[in-house]
């Protein structure tokens, strides 16, 4: 008995998907629930497992993009699982070749020489029998696969001496590598050795279609603010081991930021918004998206009701999303609905960015790198960790003096830390 694999609904806007790779060899015996194929959507990349156990056929090959529901390949159910263990009987032989191949290893192995170029060493040395080539040169004229008969020897009454192959051997690498020149009209461009040329990936032309579709559909902004980070980079260093012991997790900037939106989203609720049409939809809840960079491109899921999660529940499903973003286990479910988005170029050296929005999204708040740098305070210069933040923001749905009061609450909640407790 036969059973397809085919491929599953992953959601109603994904109708095709490209199969990226085979986990495992055709005709291989696969098990039940084990990885067999990776399918690149132009959402999510996928794993697909085995529904039963048997030997396994391909219909569909590496790099073709496969509609829904196409049947990829073929598991034969009713053949056995080939047996792994191997027979005693067989042990003795293998034994004995090891055994005569470590005695071969004691005698001088032979020169494995060309037939043509034997025969041409032969005939040279046939004509002239009484001056036989020596081992060196013998070896030598193998390995250059050079006609003795073109020589001219150099050594005793005309004996072909080994420096006498190694200089015919120079002389014909030297020639060969010799160009004629080319005349400009001539000059052909090797477009293969230059430049290489590959379809988009599924994840990759999304991103593109995204990116341009917020540029033409949005009217957006940019506006900018700085944040002096050393109240929570001092917290972090009191509490950082208790908090790693009772969690398992370190205590990173991106929480801190994360309650920072949120604090700053409920001060100005327009940024916490979309337009469909001609209506203006407000949130009250803050589904928060978190950019991870994966090999294929950036992936934004989406951490729910961040109001209601503690740090180290925010640190926990970060670190969760990362290694499934990498691995390729995110889910189409995991990155939908998010009503603001934070991306971090900061880890890549980033100094100041001006992010783009994922709409429908109104707003999106770009980190980026700390550095000390002085700064004026109580008319004193005093050196200190700065981050730049910047906003990008939908110039339809917000207003400049409402893109500036979110920085505002943020850099106040980033610059004492209190106030995410205390909700001020």
């Amino acid at each position: 008995m036969s059973t397809e694999v085919k491929i599953p609904a992953l959601g109603e806007s994904i109708s095709s998907g490209v199969l990226s790779s085979w986990k495992v060899a055709e005709g291989s015996y696969v098990e039940i629930d084990q990885p067999i194929y990776e399918l690149e959507t132009d959402k999510i990349t996928q794993e697909g497992l085995a529904e039963v156990a048997g030997i396994i056929s391909f219909t569909a090959q590496e790099g073709e993009e496969v509609e829904i529901g196409a049947t990829i390949a073929n598991i034969d159910e009713s053949a056995e699982k080939p047996d792994s263990s191997t027979p005693a009987a067989e042990e003795e032989p293998v034994a004995e070749s090891a055994e005569a191949e470590s005695t071969q290893e004691l005698k001088p192995a032979p020169i494995a020489v060309p037939v043509q170029v034997e025969t041409d060493i032969k005939k040279a040395e046939t004509s002239s029998s009484e001056l036989p080539f020596s081992p060196a040169v013998r070896k030598i004229l193998a390995e250059t696969q050079i006609d003795p008969a073109t020589l001219s020897g150099t050594g005793k009454d005309g004996r072909i001496t080994k420096a006498d192959v190694l200089n015919a051997q120079k002389a014909t690498s030297v020639t060969s590598t010799e160009v004629p020149p080319v005349l400009p009209s001539a000059v052909s461009t090797d477009s293969d050795a230059r430049s290489s040329r590959r379809p988009l990936s599924p994840i990759r032309r999304k991103i593109a279609s995204r990116l341009v579709e917020a540029q033409q559909t949005a009217a957006i902004l940019s506006t900018f603010n700085e944040v002096d980070l050393t109240e929570i980079m001092a917290l972090r260093k009191r509490h950082q081991e208790s908090f790693v012991k009772q969690n398992g997790v370190k205590l990173g900037f991106m929480s801190f930021f994360v309650k920072g939106v949120v604090h700053a989203l409920r001060a100005v609720p327009q940024i916490n918004s979309r337009m469909e049409g001609n209506e203006l939809v407000e949130n009250h809840y803050f589904d928060i998206g978190v950019a991870v960079g994966t090999e294929k491109g950036l992936v934004v899921p989406v951490l729910r009701d961040c109001d209601a999660l503690s740090f180290a529940e925010i640190e926990q499903s970060i670190v969760e999303y990362a290694k499934k973003a990498r691995s390729g286990g995110i889910t189409l479910q995991d990155m939908q609905g998010g009503c603001f988005t934070i991306t971090n170029g900061g880890i890549y050296g980033s100094l100041l960015s001006t992010p783009i929005i994922n709409p429908p999204q109104s707003g999106i708040l770009g980190m980026h790198s700390i550095q000390e740098r002085p700064v004026a305070l109580n008319g004193e210069v005093v050196i200190r960790p700065m981050m730049y933040t910047a906003l990008s923001y939908d110039h339809r749905v917000v207003d400049g003096q409402q893109a500036v009061t979110f920085l505002v609450k943020l850099k106040e909640a980033m610059e004492d830390p209190a106030r995410l407790a205390l909700g001020i």
